[in-house]
């Protein structure tokens, strides 16, 4: 097999062409720009006639080029950085059509994103419209820059093989009880897609549901582990999840990233919540980089309901409960805490074992997630929030419960809270709204102590809307 057979065939094999925009490799381009001080970063992957853009920053609606020589095709054939100090003067890459184009690159540098195996998949790339030199240490940041995408690239990898697995066994089961039963009909095969990774930097919109969310790590030196997301499955349901890993920085991260695809990927398997949940447990175990890290973690399947609002089915995993408000008669909220009995933490057991429990949201209603951060915030006399201090605090809103509400009042109390050993949070809300409520849609509020760029209190609020 030639060279150039093998890397595409390595291609091929992770199964990262054509896949949608995805959170971890975005900001790698981001933060390659911004280190670089350059308008244009880029994450390619070479394929046999086209360079596909995994990522693309500064380049808004480009999504892929040919694979002309001079810049990503010539750079992906080497096994070190690629640095054009000037397009123009260089023989082979003055005639790209990004050089010689409107775009005019002057600038161009690259580092492989190499495989284990030493398979050269694509590049991550700095473009800039003036010439310019970069020093050895910019070389070799690019060069780790590249080592992220390619350990990125093996997560995914790593979570596709874990579900590929287990669908087999299942369908092992499954064709051993059919032929105890004989004439049982045969089950469709389980789908695998593997989605976007790392907090979503936005959630959908969600037809008759509004969604809001929050997020705040609890040191800018700290890489936090708390994870949520909502995404689209067969038959117009919806899951969701939130959950906590722990520890705290890289490793916490990585198993982080581990999870996300993993739950995302289970959910197309099975859209049973405990099932996600056992997928998560057997990959958390089977991988050696997890060590002794576990998480908690709770699943949700929503499923649209005739009077306008949804059934919910929870699964736990040694996570706090979720808390569901409903109107009572004088116009304030009864407070339920979604508790189902059992629920092991996920990744310490081989043999865990899961439970769920369905509940009806209605017009009106809302639906709280949370990780212990906000749980174990302390008070001003020193005391833990715990859950009746929950309790009490949301027993105090009033009818009909909107998502947005529920998060601002909620990230307002622990504004009011001691700093002292705060710990991560992650909160997550569902409503439904009522009939003559506004049109539904996701309200997102961002508050991250780890961003380098806006001051020590910056919140970041995002509001979409849709009829």
């Amino acid at each position: 097999m030639s060279v150039e057979a093998a890397r595409m065939a390595a291609v091929r094999r992770y199964d990262i062409l054509d896949t949608p925009p995805d959170g971890a490799y975005d900001r790698v381009a981001a933060l390659a720009a911004r280190l670089f001080e350059v308008p244009v970063a880029t994450v390619t992957i070479v394929d046999e006639d086209r360079i596909w853009f995994k990522a693309a920053h500064g380049l808004e609606g480009v999504s892929e080029i040919g694979r002309d020589p001079g810049l990503c095709a010539s750079a992906v054939l080497s096994d070190d950085t690629t640095v054009i100090p000037d397009t123009l003067l260089d023989p082979v890459a003055c005639s790209n059509p990004l050089v010689a184009g409107p775009m005019g690159v002057r600038f161009y540098a690259a580092a492989p994103i190499i495989t284990a195996d030493g398979h050269r998949l694509g590049t991550v790339n700095v473009l800039d419209t003036r010439p310019r030199e970069i020093s050895e240490a910019d070389a070799s940041t690019l060069t780790d820059l590249a080592a992220v995408v390619r350990d990125q690239l093996e997560l995914r990898l790593s979570a596709l093989h874990v579900i590929r697995a287990e669908q087999e066994k299942r369908q092992a089961e499954e064709e051993a009880r059919q032929r105890a039963e004989r004439d049982k009909a045969a089950i469709a095969a389980f789908a695998s897609t593997l989605q976007r990774t790392l907090v979503p930097p936005a959630l959908p919109a969600v037809p008759g549901l509004e969604l809001a969310c929050h997020y705040k790590t609890a040191s800018p030196q700290e890489v936090g582990g708390d994870f949520y997301d909502v995404f689209p499955i067969a038959g117009g349901r919806w899951a969701f999840f939130l959950g906590d890993v722990c520890g705290k920085g890289a490793e916490a991260a990585s198993v982080t990233s581990l999870t996300r695809y993993t739950l995302r990927a289970a959910a197309l398997v099975d859209a049973d919540p405990t099932a996600a949940l056992k997928a998560l447990n057997t990959a958390l175990l089977l991988d050696a980089a997890v060590g002794t890290r576990f998480c908690t973690a709770v699943f949700g399947l929503l499923d649209p309901a005739r009077d306008g609002g949804f059934t919910v089915t929870l699964a736990t995993g040694g996570h706090p409960p979720a808390y569901h408000l409903s109107p009572d008669e004088g116009g304030g909220v009864r407070v339920e805490a979604v508790r189902a009995k059992g629920g092991m933490l996920v990744g310490a057991f081989a043999e865990a074992a899961f439970a769920s429990r369905t509940l009806h949201l209605a017009p009106g209603e809302g639906l709280l997630l949370y990780t212990d951060g906000l749980t174990e915030a302390r008070t001003v006399d020193g005391h833990m929030l715990a859950d009746t201090g929950l309790t009490d605090f949301l027993a105090q809103r009033s009818a009909p419960v909107s998502a947005g509400a529920l998060i601002d009042d909620t990230v307002a109390l622990l504004d009011t809270l001691p700093d002292t050993e705060r710990d991560d949070v992650a909160l997550l809300a569902l409503s439904v709204p009522t009939a003559d409520a506004a049109p539904a849609g996701i309200t997102t509020t961002a508050h991250s102590a780890a961003a380098p760029t806006a001051p020590a209190d910056a919140s970041v609020g995002q509001e979409i809307r849709r009829p």
